[in-house]
């Protein structure tokens, strides 16, 4: 992960570059509502969490009842975790190795982190040392005696893929996936040697090594057991095929406990380690990714929720408690000091953003439906909730929202929008519902604006409702009578419709793979094309506060558009948020992102820029990062003065494939992400033209 372009320092709390260069005044404030659990680790009272954004940390003192006390944002999406001392060491993936000081467990702080080869999925610390589980660069050492600087040690390239890691002694068990059990001598951290490995046709996911065996997650093969009593000569003793995938196993006194995917905790007497033997199982709620067991419970990391199984009979294990995280924040409004999220499967989630630095969960309404959009107008949220259509909530209580009404609408609500006493649903293949919200408790149907097309999104202004409608376009009806919608006017977007935003006379269209579009709506009869900005993934929704279009992007998170030329929009800023951002919603200073993983609160300064930076003097495209790859990458490049740039994508045979950038940018470092989730494995060509500087690269995609 190493780049010839040096990335931003990350000072968490304080600062927090965009992972695109040009965007140096785009900065991190507060985040909440995490989401995605993949590895716990529990010392003394406290369960320590690597989630997708960072690390969790919970008491369980009472394990029936674990307690949210502390996060820490990382900006990569965790995978795993070890404690040793007074450090929590997270390895952040794409972000290599992170470490925070969790000497108060009330206020983790991020102190250092070193940026890995590979993508880093799991980490044990011995010594002096982590040894990390580097993903398709192997096994990394790096030298943590002071963990405010951690330096490289040494490294040795496994033949496969580095998923888990066990230290014992001076031997380092990797899990390598299709290549099995690899065992290293690391007694000399600078050059870590093979000793011997164990190739199976299972996928070693993870490995877990006490005494003289090592006890290896082999996914659809179940546990495997090899004697490692000779490190140089492994030998299978036995295995258990679980019902499942195993993914994860701990081990204490004669039991193996395995985290099985969807079939939960499995309990494998491994008394004799060459015939194992069925003890116990829980189907636990989720997907069970790791385990972890201490005294008489084991805590399962399993996605949305965190699950303590009391394990004191091994024959009958019982679920204890559970740590329920937010499923996957979808939409967001803002109302004074509160965020009001729709929480796909968890219904509405109320935020409290007064600190925006440290914006913290008030109240929670489990939706029956899944809330895809929330509007928030008075004492009452309003959610878009799927196939339970239209949802009231009374929110004069933020810790305590109440329902107070509902209206199943025929389709799947997927956005909702107030004005006055109407509430207009965007119903998918049902059109927009228009429904009389006079009296919350009791919401009665209007009328219906059919559409051909599914409505994704619905924005109403004065005496319209301007809709965009997949893959129609946006189309625009009088609604000045609501019990008689009159369809007025449409606009054929070049891509999928999936939100629309009006201001003044222009409606800007989140047009899915198309990016930003402009509209004129002046003449709502006749709406006419202003012009185009073409995001980097897949524009889901747009906020417009002055002369900035924010557009929520998915996988490139998100976008800042420059619309102070509307005829000529251009790319001013973005950050990329570590999951997928769904909605934006812009408040004062702040910007906030439902990005799928969790709420994230931003700030922009329009007019920032860094005292320190030089102007760079030669144009410049250095090879992207990581190269290879798998779905996404990175390409950076330099431009000494401003220019109007293009970067497309061509397959080997030279045909244009993809335009990532067309857009006239300032002088200075920048980079773009190319997401190549839809292309299949092979040589592929990007080229930057910068007025009549023209260069091409190489890169590779594997999957």
């Amino acid at each position: 992960m190493k780049t010839a372009c040096t990335w931003l320092a990350i000072l968490l709390g304080l600062y927090f570059a965009s992972s695109e260069i040009y965007a140096q005044n785009v900065e991190y404030v507060g985040s909440t509502l995490y989401s995605e659990v993949r590895d716990t680790k529990v010392v003394g009272n406290y369960a320590y969490c690597a989630f997708f954004d960072g690390l969790v940390i919970l008491n369980i003192s009472n394990p029936t009842s674990p307690i949210y006390v502390s996060k820490c944002y990382l900006p990569g999406t965790a995978k795993g975790l070890d404690i040793s001392g007074d450090y929590a060491y997270v390895a952040d993936f794409s972000y290599g190795l992170r470490i925070i000081d969790i000497s108060d467990p009330a206020n983790p702080v991020y102190v250092g982190g070193y940026d890995t080869q590979g993508q880093a999925m799991d980490v044990d610390v011995s010594g002096n040392y982590a040894f990390i589980a580097d993903w398709n660069s192997g096994l990394e050492a790096i030298n943590i005696s002071n963990p405010a600087n951690p330096v490289f040690a040494g490294a040795y390239d496994t033949p496969g893929t580095a998923l888990g890691i066990s230290i014992q002694g001076n031997y380092a068990y990797v899990a390598d996936d299709i290549m099995g059990l690899q065992i290293l001598n690391i007694s000399n951290p600078a050059n870590p040697a093979f000793i011997a490995n164990f190739d199976t046709a299972f996928n070693a996911r993870s490995v877990f090594v006490v005494g003289n065996y090592a006890y290896v997650a082999g996914y659809v093969f179940g546990l495997v057991v090899l004697d490692i009593s000779n490190p140089a000569v492994p030998v299978c003793t036995g295995a258990y095929d679980t019902e499942g995938d195993a993914e994860d196993v701990a081990v204490l006194g004669d039991y193996a406990y395995i985290a099985d995917f969807t079939y939960g905790l499995q309990i494998v007497d491994i008394s004799n380690p060459y015939d194992p033997e069925y003890a116990g199982n829980l189907d636990t709620l989720g997907y069970a990714y790791s385990v972890f067991v201490l005294g008489n419970y084991s805590y399962m990391a399993e996605g949305t929720n965190v699950q303590i199984v009391d394990i004191s009979n091994e024959a009958n294990p019982v679920l204890a408690g559970a740590y329920n995280a937010p499923s996957s924040a979808y939409s967001v409004f803002i109302q004074g000091n509160y965020a009001y999220v729709g929480d796909y499967s968890n219904g509405l989630q109320v935020i409290n953003i007064s600190n925006p630095a440290n914006p913290g969960c008030n109240g929670r309404y489990d939706t029956p439906g899944y809330a895809n959009g929330v509007f928030v107008q008075g004492n009452y949220a309003y959610v878009a909730d799927d196939s339970s259509g239209l949802r009231i909530i009374n929110i004069s209580n933020p810790d305590n929202p109440v329902s107070v009404g509902s209206f199943d609408t025929p389709g799947y609500a997927q956005d909702v929008c107030i004005q006055g006493d109407y509430a207009f649903i965007a119903d998918r293949f049902s059109g927009v519902q228009i429904i009389n919200i006079s009296n919350p408790a009791n919401p009665t149907y209007t009328a219906r604006f059919d559409t051909t097309g599914n409505v994704y999104g619905v924005y109403v202004l004065g005496n319209y409702a301007y809709v965009a409608d997949n893959p129609v376009g946006l189309l625009i009806a009088n609604i000045s009578d609501p019990a008689h919608p009159v369809y007025t006017g449409s606009y054929d977007t070049p891509g999928y419709p999936q939100d629309v935003f009006v201001r003044d006379n222009y409606a800007y269209v989140a047009d899915g793979s198309a990016g930003l579009h402009i509209i004129n709506v002046s003449n709502p009869a006749h709406p006419t094309f202003v012009g185009i900005c073409d995001t980097p993934d897949y524009a889901r929704e747009v906020f417009v506060q002055g002369d900035y279009a924010y557009v929520a992007d998915d996988l490139s998170g998100l976008q800042i558009v420059n619309i102070s030329n509307l005829a000529n929009p251009v790319l001013a800023a973005s950050f990329d948020t570590p999951g997928s951002a769904k909605s934006v919603f812009v408040s004062g200073d702040y910007i906030y992102i439902a990005d799928g993983f969790m709420i994230m609160v931003l700030s922009f300064n329009s007019t920032g820029i860094d005292d320190n930076y030089e102007s760079p003097t030669a144009f410049s495209i250095p090879q992207n990062y990581p190269n290879p790859f798998n779905a996404q990458t990175t390409i950076h490049y330099t431009l000494p003065v401003s220019s109007d740039v293009s970067i497309d994508i061509f397959d080997i045979t030279g045909r244009k494939i993809k335009t990532l950038l067309s857009a006239h940018q300032e002088a200075g470092e920048h980079e773009v992400v190319w997401n190549a989730k839809d292309r299949a494995s092979g040589i592929y060509f990007y080229r930057l033209k910068a007025g009549e500087y023209s260069e091409t690269e190489k890169c590779i995609l594997l999957k």
